[in-house]
């Protein structure tokens, strides 16, 4: 039996996992970036987006040497977020072809629309410090100092990963003193125009000298001074190679291990009370390869990896990992060839939505409060083995329930199970609703499945999968002071939403 208290705050939550990264971020004029927004806003599944600043496209020369700023694009793109809701987070990222110091056309990569991704430093630093001032001070005139300040804005993107960042580097070290520079000249150029705007790095790729590069950053910003208002990081699960091979399926311990490094890191260098952001997150690496290079990477269409957000959210808050966001990347809809071809997004290629979807949408219907609660197996007096629990209560005195049956592990197949759920501290009768996400419900791939994996759905069939795809609210009764128990049956990798409202008079 689960036992949950409804009338005894544990502690004030705050939600951070409905984050993501759009990418990539010059899609948000396309009209698959739009249906996607459009959705999430629509759907409530996600508060804050993370974009790149695009300086590539935005600054160049004119005849005379001088840098000439063109703000239209990325101004449609954040009036298009923000007029939707969504919070911001900025990488000022990246650089402008014209300010590498190695202009060499090897140093350079060809990425959406043409556009160019630089892979050097900048030769001026004091040139970035102006950019960077320059774009700060257009987002404080458009949109406001108090609304900016509510944002987050750090500097570059996974600067210990030679795609991104100084390609011809000697190794990370001399990468991470080269990054230290570009750092140091952001924050002078953002600070120059608010000092209220929080800013942070160095959003580093996991590489395989990730902690050396960090800790090099860390005590570089303490000895300076340099302004550091949280740290940004990525952390994946697993990546290809090591799923193909079976030495790594999926895995939240990683995750565990990654964050707890960083944050022991961080305390080390005195830099113990700044708020982690995991501003890129995924359960495997290469958003972009599908299942048909690796056949594991069926797991992004399937129950399973709602079932991992959720035990991975649940397990972070239990171990109070200093989490202030986690931001899931997504990988865009542009080249898709194939429904369900195990692409890192929400959308399958004709917007299906997909199970990790509908995980973010029931994980945004928790509360602001957690509940305490504990469990126990009528056979083993322990905790309730492979369930993990999410009591929440809103300000409202709402009680919303996340749950979610799963080996921690993901390498076991379990049975169906029944749960008994007792809820304490009832004062009146709630009418109680349930969501379910399991490969029955709210499940497009499973429909896909029946229907023979067609290569082209016609309309009846696409119907037939959007319904079998979409979250219902189903009516599970009404709980009393006197009768506060729910019987719940729930199979492998099930997530469910339990939500407790006031039965109107």
């Amino acid at each position: 039996m689960v036992r949950i208290f409804c009338d005894r705050k544990e502690k004030d939550l705050k939600n951070f996992w409905n984050h993501i990264v759009f990418h990539p971020t010059d899609a948000i004029e396309e009209d698959w970036g739009q249906i996607y927004l459009n959705r999430m806003a629509e759907d409530n599944a996600v508060r804050t987006v993370r974009i790149y600043a695009m300086f590539e496209e935005m600054v160049t020369l004119d005849e005379n040497g001088e840098m000439v700023f063109d703000f239209a694009p990325g101004d449609r793109r954040i009036d298009c977020l923000v007029s939707k809701g969504f919070s911001l987070c900025i990488a000022y990222a990246f650089i402008p072809p014209w300010l590498a110091a190695d202009q060499s056309p090897e140093r350079t990569k060809m990425r959406y629309k043409g556009r160019l991704l630089v892979r050097s430093h900048p030769y001026d630093y004091s040139k970035w410090e102006e950019i960077c001032r320059v774009y700060t001070q257009h987002l404080v005139d458009r949109y406001g100092e108090d609304t900016v300040a509510g944002w987050r804005i750090h500097c570059y993107n996974e600067p210990d990963w030679y795609h991104f960042f100084d390609e011809p580097a000697e190794n990370n070290l001399a990468r991470a003193a080269e990054y230290c520079k570009l750092y140091d000249s952001f924050a002078a150029g953002v600070t120059s125009v608010s000092l209220r705007i929080p800013i942070g790095g160095p959003a580093l790729a996991e590489s395989d000298e990730h902690f050396e590069f960090f800790a090099h950053f860390l005590e570089h910003v303490s000895r300076t001074g340099s302004k550091l208002d949280y740290i940004a990081f990525h952390s994946y699960g697993t990546s290809p190679d090591l799923m193909r091979s079976g030495e790594k399926m999926l895995n939240i311990q990683g995750a565990v291990y990654n964050t707890l490094t960083v944050a022991r890191l961080a305390k080390m260098y005195g830099f113990g009370h700044l708020p982690l952001v995991c501003d890129e997150w995924g359960a495997s690496t290469e958003g972009y390869m599908g299942s048909d290079r690796c056949p594991p990477h069926e797991f992004r269409e399937t129950e399973q990896y709602s079932a991992y957000f959720v035990r991975m959210l649940t397990l972070f808050d239990e171990l109070e990992l200093p989490y202030e966001q986690m931001m899931l990347c997504l990988s865009g809809q542009h080249g898709l060839e194939v429904n369900f071809g195990g692409h890192r997004n929400f959308f399958t290629r004709d917007y299906f939505a997909k199970p990790i979807y509908n995980a973010f949408v029931l994980a945004n219907k928790l509360g602001d409060e957690k509940l305490y609660f504990y469990g126990e197996d009528p056979l083993t007096d322990a905790a309730v083995e492979d369930l993990a629990v999410m009591p929440t209560r809103h300000k409202d005195g709402r009680v919303s329930v996340l749950l979610c049956y799963a080996d921690a592990a993901f390498t076991r197949e379990l049975a169906d199970k029944s749960f008994t759920f007792s809820f304490a501290g009832l004062e009146s009768p709630m009418c109680l609703t349930q969501y379910v996400i399991d490969a029955e419900h709210a499940n497009a791939y499973t429909m896909f499945k029946r229907l023979g994996r067609p290569a082209e759905i016609t309309d009846e069939q696409a119907a037939a999968i959007r319904d079998f795809a979409a979250l219902k609210a189903e009516p599970a009764g009404v709980l009393t002071p006197e009768n506060a128990e729910l019987e719940l049956t729930m199979s492998n990798n099930a997530v469910v939403l339990l939500e407790l409202e006031p039965r109107k008079a």
